[in-house]
């Protein structure tokens, strides 16, 4: 990360992502894109126990969506699940196990649940930071494992169910903190030099957007986008990043205001009006790239990204899900 990419960044999100730059942009917000009711529209949420993830969930709930919790902790999942429900009077709220970094166990999911139920919009939310360099039981890099390879696996798995839905799509909660990475093809496990998980993460971030373009030029039938929520007061920053939660903690977002444009993108038709594919923040689409930033890479980058991806998940495909 060049020293020009990291300052200019930071400054931008003193402006924008904080809880003034959420409060600033809200300014604009067209109240009635948010006033719909979804009865009957079922929703897929990952890591939707805590954080943005619960907040979006609670929100469409509210709305009248049939929510589906995919979660990794039972008692923190079924405690969240008990929340929904009284807060939103909704008692359409399941919940499913689920470990986002095994990507055998992600397909055999996602084959079960869309035999069984429909689906109109998968949120992308579940993600990580590991600051040290760890493998899942695959032998696969733990923030890879999650961030990237298992939101490739879920998507690709489910897209047949989305694409039988009007008005189908396919939300990526992914990171600001995305602008300051090029895609790099060249260590997707980041075996080479000193790790850092905070690039690590970000590096999966500018994956998770590249992903969606891809997706969105190769399947016309589903609307993708993807996100950055801001600097918002999560469980998971809290963890993941305590010095920065310390330093910024007065002027980090709510989980809601993380989540608005989650459940904007989810349940407004608004959002559709926009093309698929797109980077937002705040209910808007912006550029993934900061000003004079050497950031964008090229096709043949992009493309080597999803031949690995797809070499990958599919090792560990069912037999019916092979090529």
């Amino acid at each position: 990360m060049s020293l020009y990419r990291n300052t200019v960044w930071f400054l931008k999100g003193l402006r924008e992502y904080t809880k003034g730059g959420y409060e600033a942009a809200a300014k604009h917000f067209a109240a009635e894109d948010l006033q719909v009711d979804v009865t009957g529209r079922s929703y897929m949420i990952t890591g939707a126990n805590s954080g943005i993830g619960k907040a979006a969930a609670m929100a469409i709930a509210r709305k009248g969506g049939t929510i589906h919790l995919v979660c990794r902790n039972k008692e923190r999942a079924e405690e969240a699940q008990k929340e929904i429900i009284a807060s939103s009077g909704n008692p359409n709220i399941s919940v499913h196990l689920l470990d986002m970094s095994n990507p055998k166990e992600i397909w055999e999911f996602a084959e079960k649940f869309k035999a069984e139920n429909p689906l109109h919009v998968l949120v992308n939310n579940a993600g990580c930071m590991v600051n040290s360099r760890e493998l899942t039981g695959d032998g696969i890099e733990k923030n890879f494992a999650t961030n990237v390879l298992g939101t490739y696996v879920l998507t690709k798995a489910l897209l047949p169910a989305l694409e039988k839905e009007d008005d189908a799509r396919v939300v990526t909660v992914s990171s600001g903190g995305m602008l300051v990475q090029k895609l790099d093809v060249s260590d997707l496990q980041f075996e080479k030099g000193t790790f850092d998980g905070t690039m690590v993460y970000a590096q999966n971030k500018r994956q998770q957007v590249i992903l969606t373009e891809q997706w969105a030029a190769q399947h016309p039938k589903v609307h993708f986008s993807v996100m950055h929520p801001g600097w918002a007061d999560t469980p998971a920053v809290r963890l993941s990043m305590p010095d920065f939660y310390e330093k910024m903690k007065n002027r980090l977002r709510t989980e809601e205001q993380g989540a608005d444009t989650v459940v904007w993108l989810a349940v407004s038709p608004a959002a559709t009006r926009h093309e698929s594919g797109l980077f937002f923040q705040d209910r808007k689409p912006v550029s993934t790239h900061l000003p004079l930033a050497s950031t964008h890479s090229s096709t043949g980058d992009e493309e080597k990204l999803l031949q690995a991806l797809q070499e990958m998940s599919q090792k560990f495909a069912p037999t019916s899900c092979k090529l």
